[in-house]
């Protein structure tokens, strides 16, 4: 380019050097922002702390860490799941119970405070693709609280549920065939 050709920048060249301008002003915010780190700690954590025996196994759903771990009877089988857990501190039961029910392909009806809550919500939805409770469910002794899969795979590692504990499918039809009725659980 001579001293007598005008410059004419490209839009290529205009769009490179705002993104570049846009891209340094951000810089000086993003080095001022805290570090977020991941909520789930996923660490493996032994059972003798929690459980005295591990007669039928044993199941701990940590809801700080927003995981579920599970240890078989005879030690055999340790696994650590992610989950969703309950949006609040009120819908959140904390303490020991068992497994009393398992259910392939389960029904869903809300609770009356689901109702309440979301009134806009069905009555009933039958097993299927559209179910809350996924493809298996199991029942804690508490009433409406399960243990369950879902199709809604946002949900896993959050604050999303009514109380219950939510698992991917996949993981959820693993524990299944793990767990048995009278599977002690603590929830935390």
């Amino acid at each position: 380019m001579s001293a007598d050709t005008p410059f004419k920048p490209t839009r290529r060249a205009l769009l490179g050097g705002a993104a570049v301008a846009f891209g340094a002003a951000a810089l000086p915010a993003l080095a001022e922002e805290p570090v977020r780190n991941n909520v789930s700690s996923f660490r493996m954590l032994d059972w003798q702390p929690y459980f005295t025996t591990l007669n039928k196994g044993a199941i701990l759903v940590d809801t700080q860490s927003r995981v579920l771990h599970f240890w078989s009877a005879d030690q055999s089988i340790y696994r650590l799941y992610p989950t969703s857990i309950p949006l609040s501190e009120e819908l959140t039961r904390r303490g020991r119970t068992e497994i009393i029910k398992k259910v392939v392909g389960p029904d869903w009806r809300p609770t009356a405070s689901m109702k309440q809550r979301n009134p806009d919500w069905p009555d009933y939805i039958p097993p299927g693709p559209d179910n809350p409770l996924g493809t298996r469910a199991m029942w804690l002794g508490w009433p409406a609280y399960r243990i369950h899969g879902t199709h809604d795979t946002r949900k896993i590692g959050r604050k999303s549920s009514n109380g219950c504990v939510g698992m991917y499918n996949e993981h959820v039809e693993e524990l299944f065939e793990f767990v048995q009725i009278g599977t002690q659980v603590l929830l935390i």
